[in-house]
């Protein structure tokens, strides 16, 4: 009796595995070039490494902020609406413990449209995503208004929560 259940199973198994090769194929999409796998691969991690060329300072990103960023995040980022405020008492960021954290989140997701908060409005360049990240961190009192960030010397920002076990996935 214990065998007819072993049997059955494996049958079962069986019927399975070919269910897949069953299914009809609609000839939609393609396998993406690595030219186009690299341009969504824009995640940066802790060390920069993957962080583009360019530099920033936080009186360059001030102009930047004005224009692009306060309407939503308030005149100095301390935002009283329903946007998150990026200094201040409120400020969360300062509790990343990378700055790169910041830059990738700014590259990735800024600026938003207004009524519609789910979609872009346009693209920064490497050089504004630098100057708006340094801005931000100088409102936090991290960095000076004239320290310049770039790919080697953004990963080196000591955040001001950032646990000391961390510092083996940043450079030094």
């Amino acid at each position: 009796m214990r065998w007819l259940g072993l049997v059955v199973l494996v049958m079962m198994l069986a019927g399975a595995s070919a269910v897949p090769a069953q299914l009809p194929n609609y000839n939609v999409g393609r396998t993406p070039t690595p030219e186009q796998i690299h341009a969504q691969d824009i995640t940066v991690g802790p060390s920069g490494k993957e962080l583009p060329p360019g530099k920033g300072t936080a009186k360059e990103g001030a102009a930047i902020f004005e224009k692009r960023c306060a309407h939503c995040h308030g005149v100095n980022g301390t935002s009283e609406g329903q946007f998150p405020a990026l200094s201040g008492q409120r400020a969360r960021v300062v509790n990343y413990p990378f700055a790169t954290t910041i830059w990738d989140f700014i590259n990735s997701a800024m600026p938003r449209k207004v009524p519609d908060i789910g979609t872009r409005e346009g693209t920064l360049t490497p050089d504004e995503v630098y100057s708006l990240t340094a801005f931000v961190l100088y409102l936090n009192d991290i960095i000076k208004e004239t320290d310049v960030l770039d790919a080697s010397s953004l990963p080196k920002v000591k955040m001001p929560k950032r646990d000391p076990h961390l510092d083996k996935v940043a450079p030094k």
